[in-house]
């Protein structure tokens, strides 16, 4: 007896949010991208809005330039490409557990706190 299976179907918004959400956390500017990737800040734009998808040749170079994974960036399953330490992965779980007992409101709140944060970490560092 076969098992059925549901497929997901890929959100290009949701797709669009979370490549816009990995550029804007490496500061890096849509024209940036857009000359990473060979295409048109335009382009990107239309990607970052979902209103266009990704060839696979640019699904591909976006998981380097973005260090994600193909299914993060497709379904938001996985973070990040690469992640053999596993101190940065317990890190990031324990980061993470907590959050899960969060309201939308609570969540959002804590995107503003991470990102205020790392900004000030690489504003350090230059």
């Amino acid at each position: 007896m076969k098992k059925k299976t549901s497929l997901k179907e890929i959100d290009l918004k949701k797709m669009g949010r979370r490549i816009r959400t990995q550029r804007e956390a490496i500061h890096m500017t849509r024209g940036q991208l857009a000359a990473k990737l060979g295409v048109s800040s335009k382009f990107v734009a239309d990607i970052e809005y979902g209103d266009k998808g990704v060839s696979i040749q640019t699904l591909y170079r976006l998981t380097q330039i973005l260090n994600l994974s193909a299914d993060y960036i497709l379904a938001g399953d996985k973070a990040a490409t690469d992640t053999a330490d596993p101190e940065i992965e317990r890190i990031k779980e324990n980061i993470m557990g907590p959050l899960s007992a969060c309201s939308v409101e609570q969540l959002k709140c804590m995107e503003q706190i991470a990102r205020y944060y790392v900004e000030g970490i690489v504003g350090k560092e230059e």
